[in-house]
């Protein structure tokens, strides 16, 4: 029994002691139950209730009953005939785990209610999906480093240029394949359909501060990804960031020899996910949604050329004035201290 059970609140009518003084009065001391209930100034029902738990336990003991004794006991029933089998419980959990079905779908593969889904759920803590992991269907185990520059997570967003005229997202598939016939200087395939080729997001961000670097390059080549953690290095030093650590997947660009020369001269140190597993990298995926969500695909965009002058406002908002629920719903930026120009 702990000492938090001895005191409900500062104001309780009655304490474990005040319990047991009552049980005192009336079954050592001879008061009547009426006349111990006006004494301490609780109804009649209380100061028998407790009267009666001190006799039980000075006839079943032999010895008077401490004040731990007359504590709270659980209201809990000892036994619950209609509660959910266990069996019934094991197959909503691994229907939850392994097919991240929803309390209804559930409900209706086992033939049940789905209030009595969602309270096996909220049981076993599995009521929302953010908990489990979305690839294994175990609970997710988050991290994050201790401080700006401990890891810095890198990848790239492969995105498909926009024609001029604007992309089949927002003026549809038909006004979208004319837009990029009448693109000038793209190149054809073998069927001589027209080919807008591809832009890739090289981006930096802090595991710690979520603070991102971004670039927009025509390849995801070794040379090119090196030269942007070239300039991200100098920019998040610019910050008052030394990178120590970077994480990557198992792209060709991560694994050249380049790169690991480069982190070498940098004095980082170079760490991979482990194959098909990128929720180890998922800071840098949740990002990259993000940006598909508030740059990319956000709003209409003329030609590629006018997404591409977009990057750098937006990037700027998302380290500056942008709320990160990460970060206590507020920019990435307010991570790094005494940062010039942090509250612009």
């Amino acid at each position: 029994m702990t000492k938090e059970a001895f005191v409900s609140h500062a104001n309780a009518a009655l304490t474990p002691a005040h319990r047991l003084r009552i049980g005192r009065l009336v079954v050592e001391e001879g008061w009547s139950v009426a006349a111990a209930a006006d004494y301490f100034r609780v109804s009649w029902p209380t100061a028998k209730r407790w009267s009666d738990r001190y006799r039980d336990l000075l006839t079943g003991s032999g010895q008077p009953p401490t004040a731990a004794a007359m504590a709270d006991r659980s209201s809990r029933p000892h036994r619950s005939p209609n509660r959910t089998p266990e069996p019934v419980k094991r197959r909503i959990v691994h229907l939850r785990w392994k097919r991240r079905l929803g309390p209804v779908q559930i409900a209706g593969e086992l033939g049940m209610p789905a209030s009595t889904v969602h309270a096996v759920l909220v049981r076993c803590r599995l009521n929302r999906l953010t908990h489990i992991d979305r690839r294994t269907g175990e609970p997710a185990r988050r991290y994050e480093h201790d401080h700006p520059g401990s890891l810095v997570h890198v990848d790239v967003k492969k995105l498909g240029n926009i024609p001029d005229g604007g992309g089949w997202r927002f003026v549809g598939r038909l006004q979208g394949d004319r837009n990029k016939a009448a693109t000038p200087g793209l190149p054809r395939n073998k069927h001589y359909n027209p080919r807008t080729g591809h832009a890739f997001v090289h981006t930096v961000i802090d595991d710690h501060s979520r603070v991102a670097y971004s670039e927009i390059h025509n390849d995801e080549k070794a040379e090119t990804a090196t030269a942007v953690l070239r300039r991200a290095t100098a920019w998040f030093a610019a910050r008052g960031v030394r990178i120590e650590r970077v994480l990557s997947d198992n792209g060709s660009c991560y694994r050249s020899r380049l790169w690991a020369a480069t982190c070498a001269e940098l004095g980082i140190t170079p760490k991979r996910t482990r194959p098909y597993r990128p929720q180890t990298n998922g800071k840098i995926e949740r990002f990259h949604r993000t940006l598909a969500e508030g740059w990319a695909y956000a709003r209409h965009y003329g030609s590629e050329s006018a997404r591409r002058k977009a990057l750098p406002a937006w990037i700027h908002h998302y380290n500056h004035h942008r709320p990160h629920t990460a970060t206590g719903k507020r920019p990435p930026i307010t991570r790094l201290t005494n940062l010039a120009g942090q509250y612009i």
